[in-house]
């Protein structure tokens, strides 16, 4: 069955194409497996609650645009009721019927690592599009003051504040002499956008929309995990060709269920840290169906995905087993006003078999976070850029200084191949069972063999992190981080220029030690880490049974080495195997951007040497070592990395970085 949606017909029928219903709602309410919805072009201000899913791959429901990216559902509303307060300031009334249930403007973003000391709400205020920026006191909107935190700082006297007035939201906004009345100016009304609000409604797609503008909350591992759009603990969804932007918190969610007893835990009830309360809501997922027959095994592609304040993509244990492909992740917490350990262009917890490959993503505060459980992960043939704040902006944290790809605290195998990782830091590496392979690299390794406790000073605080079955999800067992157990094959590290203040802010930060932040490129963070031969060589039967040799088991895993090529003063560690090091030319990157298309333009392919590298395979990296897990592909076949960035074939023995060939540097590259 079709049913047809049309913002402009002059009133709701049946759902034919002759008699269409006039919001998406009224088809999500009826449709069923095998049904397809095709929503003409509009603008749909509306939260669609699809009451039922499909079946299985063959028997979905397909939501999809009539016209791609035309049909627009949006979680905001216009305000055209301003009256003009004090100078550039206006004031709106609006009734707080409007909101139902939920009113944006009196719930106020908190949750377990949310760490931002204003109280800042759920709901926005957009000027043509742009969300502006809130503040606490009249006083702040009459004479507004440029935020140097914000990626966008000269944006940031376009100010809103709030207050209640009996049954009225009433806000205030410092428009910059623009008349509100005259502009289009709208408010975040609805929580989400696409949304099924029980769980298990799985085998939807969508196709083709815009979706935009939802007063999304915080969305941490322990804790309902919400987004404008996506699949609430189900199976098989697939959300292509849209274009989402503008969620207050979350775009897209793969993430968790309403767990009973356990949301939030850590900051409501205080007394567990949330460390503990995270391997609590693992372990009870379990018991509550969380398999890989019933959760996961979701697509997102070809999504233009920008302009979100906590991530683009957010999912703990929901988004296990799913394809995120060909995708465009750009511009996501750079208003800087949500702080905390939980944002990225991509967050995921748990990404247990998820491929993320053909990605585009830049301008996020960190790229790409991969924070416990990554196993079976595949992060390929991605470009990543720019994911540090830009120069002359004011770092407040640790976590807002950013890279291209953070692996936090799993125990692999994670795999990092044929990427272009172009941030000043390229990589945060806190944690083991990693492989780097053919990639080009051109920012620095940071927290190495660091980063994994819990925070405390006058106690232990070891973070125990679960690895899991072959290819599922059930718990195999817990362990610590011990490091190492990291790969780094055929890479090309090329140094660049280290920018003064990012030296200056990592003085100040780095207590722990000299590697949690620190520039220079190459794998050097690994110095004084033995290799394989040295490691496993201390397991004997006498040290391996002995109670006063057990600290060879708790010791730096190995780390192996081959093939990398080292430019501009990059440093390989102590224990590198068969590398080059080119002390002679100097080599330029430059990624040049027209019409949206992206290139590089380098002289690496004239320098570049070619030598006995290495056909790495799966069979060369061999297993993680906590899960003794190959470095495969999720149906456990080997992988041969005989294919590049651009999926052409290598020779037998290959050149070192992403491309086959150095003409292939010059291609479109996004």
């Amino acid at each position: 069955m079709i049913y047809y949606v049309s913002a402009d017909a002059k009133r709701s029928g049946c759902g034919s194409e002759e008699f269409p219903f006039q919001t998406i709602s009224e088809a999500a309410a009826i449709a069923k497996a095998g049904d397809e919805v095709v929503v003409s072009p509009g603008v749909y201000r509306e939260y669609v609650n699809p009451l039922q899913g499909g079946t299985d791959e063959d028997h979905r429901i397909i939501y999809r645009s009539a016209k791609p990216l035309a049909a627009v559902i949006t979680g905001a509303q216009q305000v055209q009721n301003w009256t003009q307060y004090k100078d550039n300031v206006w004031m709106a009334r609006i009734p707080n019927g409007i909101f139902g249930s939920y009113n944006p403007y009196t719930t106020v973003i908190f949750g377990d690592w949310y760490s931002a000391k204003d109280p800042v709400h759920t709901g926005e205020v957009y000027l043509n599009g742009k969300s502006m920026y809130e503040a606490f006191s009249i006083e702040e909107i009459e004479n507004p003051t440029v935020y140097k935190g914000s990626w966008d700082p000269a944006f940031t006297v376009y100010k809103w504040y709030t207050k209640q007035d009996g049954d009225f939201t009433v806000i205030y906004a410092n428009f910059q002499g623009a008349n509100p009345n005259e502009e289009n100016v709208e408010i975040n009304v609805r929580r989400n956008c696409f949304y099924p609000d029980k769980t298990g409604v799985g085998y939807i797609t969508l196709s083709g929309f815009t979706v935009k503008q939802a007063a999304t909350t915080w969305a941490p591992p322990t804790a309902y995990q919400e987004g404008m759009i996506g699949p609430h603990w189900s199976k098989g969804w697939i959300i292509e060709d849209c274009e989402v932007s503008d969620s207050k918190c979350s775009g897209i969610s793969l993430g968790k269920y309403l767990q009973p007893d356990n949301d939030n835990k850590w900051v409501t009830k205080l007394y567990k840290d949330g460390t503990q309360t995270e391997r609590d809501a693992i372990c009870q997922a379990q018991v509550e169906g969380w398999t890989k027959e019933n959760i996961g095994s979701h697509v997102i592609r070809r999504c233009n995905i920008h302009d979100c304040g906590q991530t683009g993509i957010v999912g703990h244990l929901g988004g296990v087993f799913s394809v995120i492909e060909d995708n465009h992740i750009h511009h996501i917490n750079n208003k800087q006003d949500l702080a905390g350990a939980e944002i990225g262009g991509i967050k995921m917890h748990a990404a247990i078999d998820v491929i993320y490959r053909r990605n585009h993503i830049h301008h996020c505060t960190r790229g790409l976070w991969l924070d416990w459980q990554a196993q079976g992960t595949r992060v390929t043939q991605n470009l990543f850029h720019d994911n540090v704040p830009p120069k002359g902006t004011d770092i407040s944290n640790d976590l807002s200084l950013a890279e291209d790809i953070f692996v936090e605290v799993s125990h692999g195998p994670t795999l990092i191949d044929n990427n272009l990782l172009l941030s000043s830091s390229s990589a945060r590496i806190s944690t083991q069972g990693i492989a780097f392979v053919h990639n080009l690299i051109a920012g620095s390794f940071t927290w190495v063999g660091d980063g994994t406790n819990n925070g405390g000073y006058r106690l232990p605080t070891n973070r125990y992190t679960p690895y899991h079955m072959h290819h599922r999800t059930e718990v195999a067992g817990f362990m610590t981080i011990l490091h190492g157990d990291a790969r780094f094959y055929n890479n090309v590290f090329v140094q660049q220029e280290i920018r003064q203040d990012l030296i200056d802010f990592a003085e100040q930060v780095n207590c722990s030690g000299p590697t949690m932040y620190q520039f220079v490129c190459g794998t050097k963070p690994y110095d004084g880490y033995p290799t394989a031969e040295k490691y496993f060589a201390q397991f004997t039967p006498t040290t391996a049974l002995m109670h006063s040799c057990k600290d060879i088991f708790y010791d730096h895993l190995p780390v192996y080495t081959g093939g990398n090529v080292y430019f501009n003063g990059a440093l390989p560690c102590d224990a590198e195997e068969n590398c080059r090091i080119d002390t002679e030319h100097k080599i330029t990157l430059q990624l040049k951007e027209k019409e949206g298309q992206y290139t590089l333009e380098t002289n690496l392919y004239d320098f570049l040497p070619k030598f006995e590298t290495p056909c790495v395979s799966t069979e060369t990296l061999g297993e993680a070592f906590e899960p003794e897990q190959r470095f495969e592909a999720p149906d456990g076949s080997p992988i041969i990395f005989n294919l590049d960035y651009f999926g052409k074939d290598r020779d037998m023995m290959p050149l070192a970085g992403p491309f086959a060939c150095g003409c292939e540097a010059e291609n479109i590259l996004f």
